[in-house]
């Protein structure tokens, strides 16, 4: 649609629209649906300004006013969905980029189910990067971070008076945004942080008085993008308020109809202390082989997030711990394993460190070239890591938003930020936690490798409803701002390397989410 009909309607409306908006809706060749889109928003939100985070904040009322359309319409509007982290239809097509066996590649993965049950909706998220990898790539990666963390806390209202930082004046009480670079302590044990926007940069001092603030700011990872409020120019700026970016859920969802979704990781198939008897259990549970449990019928999804097989040459002398040396026999196992599960549950896979796949994030799929026997079962359904999947929607109802992330960065925050040094990956839900309050999957440059994408993906610009996490073999269940935070137990004996670092697993504990009641019921097969 012409950037000036844009303007031109929302005119004659009376409402603002801002360049974030404007590039989103211009892409789209349906006018009708357009304006229609921009006058929902404007009803709903009562706002005088259309921005691109309000198109975030109001997602479940568009995705309502998308399935409304008529099909023609759907259609020529995907890129905008797709834009706006809405869901998209997936149907049983494989297309591959011939790059994707190298670790690279665009890639679009579609199942076909019944048309009663296609009710799996998957984000599509773009790992294809064809070109040498410069500085330059890593500097816009970090400004279009910047930019989408500071469009999320800009409408924060305890930012009051918010300025840019090259504005900052010692006269007035001000507002600014920025990554925070460098962190340290003064000879007066006040903290000292090093922060810079798109046009420059200041020290921010957290007094050492103001006991509640410090302790926030102790908590605070190099490379985040915060809101401070205080006072003080370009050479110093007193902060007297911190705001994180954070993610909240304001109304939790419930599923008209009861279903239940299931959540794994960690399986490590070939490994020696891979538990095979337990999984056995497991198996036999969801095909109903275990008396008096009516709510299996019920399961439709079984997610499992990383780590599927132990893969090969992940670490020096692995090859001792192992009982299958070839990576492509694992998935050959698992594979078998999986198919003794009835049809109608959907098994939903991203990948893991261990998964034979790069570990520049975001991850592609698992390669087919080594886990082709998983491809050839109709209800496996393979993402990317991280991943966004929409499940259990109905007729009136949008579903469930799950975040799924196997959580390679979290060491990195068990072993750097205070608050988590005592327990360490022993308490994976409080690292999630954390990973919400920065609206950021890793947010400090070490604690992941990334590709640097112009556009961060590793940024989270919509607020699941569920997010889940393998990688601590450490079976959690919290909840975060209405956000339910799910966190997978192992199905391998404890490692000489776990006992080294302190860690204590959780074996063969699944965590059960009914979609109708949101209770959480822990199934035990050790």
């Amino acid at each position: 649609m012409n950037p000036k009909e844009i303007l031109k309607y929302c005119i004659e409306k009376g409402v603002l629209i801002d360049s974030g908006a404007l590039n989103l809706l211009k892409e789209t060749g349906d006018s009708e649906s357009t304006k229609l889109i921009i006058e929902k928003l404007r009803t709903h939100s009562q706002k005088k300004v259309i921005t691109r985070t309000l198109f975030e904040q109001n997602k479940e009322e568009i995705n309502k006013l998308f399935l409304e359309l008529p099909n023609k319409n759907q259609k020529s509007l995907e890129s905008l969905k797709i834009k706006l982290g809405l869901e998209i239809e997936i149907s049983r097509v494989l297309s591959f980029d011939s790059s994707l066996h190298k670790g690279v590649g665009q890639v679009l993965i579609e199942h076909n189910f019944p048309e009663k049950e296609s009710n799996v909706k998957i984000m599509p998220m773009n790992f294809s990067f064809k070109k040498k990898i410069e500085v330059s790539d890593f500097v816009k990666n970090f400004k279009n971070r910047f930019t989408e963390l500071r469009n999320i806390l800009q409408d924060r209202k305890e930012l009051e008076n918010l300025i840019s930082i090259n504005k900052l004046s010692k006269s007035q009480k001000s507002s600014i945004i920025g990554i925070v670079y460098a962190k340290r302590i003064t000879k007066n044990k006040n903290l000292l942080l090093d922060v810079e926007d798109l046009t420059g940069t200041t020290r921010v001092l957290i007094n050492q008085n103001n006991p509640e603030l410090y302790k926030q700011a102790e908590e605070i990872s190099l490379d985040s993008t915060l809101g401070f409020s205080g006072f003080g120019d370009r050479e110093i700026f007193f902060a007297n308020n911190l705001v994180f970016p954070d993610a909240a859920i304001f109304e939790k969802k419930n599923s008209p109809e009861e279903e239940y979704a299931i959540f794994m990781g960690d399986i490590h198939y070939g490994s020696k202390l891979f538990l095979a008897e337990n999984f056995d259990k497991f198996i036999n549970y969801l095909n109903g082989k275990f008396p008096n449990t009516p709510e299996v019928d019920k399961i439709k999804y079984l997610f499992l997030v990383g780590d599927i097989v132990s893969g090969v040459g992940i670490y020096p002398s692995q090859q001792k711990g192992l009982n299958i040396d070839d990576i492509e026999e694992q998935f050959e196992g698992i594979a078998n394993l999986l198919k003794k599960i009835r049809k109608d549950i959907k098994i939903i896979i991203s990948p893991g460190n261990h998964d034979g796949v790069r570990l520049l994030e975001p991850q592609p799929f698992i390669d087919e070239k080594y886990a082709w026997p998983l491809y050839n079962m109709e209800n496996v359904i393979m993402t990317g890591n991280p991943a966004r999947i929409n499940i259990g929607a109905k007729e009136n109802f949008s579903g469930f938003d799950i975040l799924t992330y196997h959580g390679f960065s979290y060491p990195y925050y068990a072993n750097n930020i205070p608050a988590f040094l005592e327990k360490g990956l022993n308490a994976p839900e409080k690292i999630m936690a954390y990973i919400l309050k920065n609206r950021h999957l890793a947010p400090t440059y070490s604690s992941a490798q990334f590709v640097p994408f112009e556009e961060d993906q590793l940024v989270m610009k919509n607020v699941p409803d569920v997010f889940v996490s393998g990688h601590s073999h450490k079976c959690a269940v919290a909840s975060y701002n209405n956000v339910l935070l799910i966190s997978a137990a192992t199905w391998e004996s404890k490692t000489e390397f776990q006992e080294k670092m302190g860690n204590e697993p959780d074996f063969c504990k699944v965590p059960m989410l009914n979609l109708k009641t949101r209770a959480i019921k822990i199934l035990d097969f050790e």
